[in-house]
């Protein structure tokens, strides 16, 4: 296979297990009964154990202290603060509706570019934008009027979800050129270590309320699969496709992740989909690929080329 090809094929197997772990993770939410930022600090401890493990069997790379620094910013942005924001999120959303609002994500990766890569917003790109913040807004009214519970989205969920897009399109759109310096396990190694550092003082004083023991079978067996498919697989494939294809590609796979998320919820009767989350949908998706057929157009300078 070519190179960009295992770019393509990494990303879209992550976001695949990334729809997957949507439903996962809001039955853990549901039915686990542990804090979030202990969740987090669990998967960051044994995934980045995974990947100091499997470092030992890749050829060694020495990193200067200034990358360091830098994979210790990558490690908050692009791990500890989407991570967090995406456990809180599903507290309080349903899968669908997350999932929906999920497909925002090429559009902050935008402006991300535009920030940092001086990509052009054209008119196209507002009005994609527009549209599909009106689908957004849509959700949150709908949720607003018909209250909230375990099977409504609440707007402090969506405050979080946007909280994750952003940062995790700030990481996708700043971090490649320090990402496809090295390794995939040599940034990750860095990147997990510092993510769970940096949760430490937040889960210790969770830690003695957490009952362990109280947590039912089957949810230790999705926490499994958080753990070992949705950070450790995922994270590893996360960076070869950042590595081999563009920010803005890696991130249109993401339109995956609510294709399957949405899948696996109606499949297991865990959501279900209504005339409100199909419309907000369509006006979501009809924003984003307003802002994609703009993207693909040929900026005016060549120099601004991405």
């Amino acid at each position: 296979m070519s190179r960009t090809a295992v770019g393509h094929l990494a990303s879209a197997l992550a976001y695949i297990i990334f729809g997957i772990n949507v439903v996962v993770c809001r039955d853990i939410a549901a039915e686990g009964g542990l804090e979030p930022i202990v969740l987090f600090s669990m998967r960051s401890m044994v995934a980045g154990l995974l990947f100091w493990i499997g470092s030992f069997f890749m050829p060694r790379e020495k990193v200067p202290p200034l990358d360091l620094l830098r994979l210790a910013g990558a490690g908050i942005i692009g791990l500890f603060l989407p991570q967090l924001t995406f456990l809180h999120a599903i507290a309080h959303t349903t899968p669908v509706d997350l999932s929906v609002m999920s497909t925002t994500t090429p559009i902050f990766t935008m402006f991300v570019a535009a920030i940092f890569l001086r990509e052009p917003i054209t008119w196209q790109k507002a009005l994609g934008v527009a549209l599909s913040f009106g689908g957004i807004l849509w959700l949150i009214l709908q949720s607003t009027f018909a209250g909230s519970g375990a099977s409504q989205t609440e707007p402090i969920g969506i405050v979080y979800c946007f909280a994750n897009y952003i940062v995790f399109a700030l990481y996708l759109g700043t971090c490649r050129p320090l990402i496809a310096r090295y390794s995939v396990f040599t940034s990750m190694k860095w990147m997990f270590l510092v993510s769970y550092l940096v949760s430490l003082p937040f889960a210790m004083p969770h830690l003695p309320q957490s009952d362990f023991a109280a947590v039912p079978g089957p949810v230790w067996w999705e926490i499994g699969f958080m753990i070992i498919f949705s950070t450790f697989i995922a994270y590893w494939l996360v960076p070869v496709g950042q590595q081999r294809i563009r920010p803005t590609l890696v991130s249109m796979y993401g339109y995956l992740q609510p294709i399957i998320a949405i899948a696996v919820a109606i499949w297991t009767g865990m959501d279900r989909l209504t005339v409100t989350k199909v419309v907000a949908a369509l006006l979501v998706f009809a924003g984003v690929w307003v802002v994609n057929r703009s993207r693909s157009a040929p900026p005016p300078r060549p120099q601004q080329n991405q």
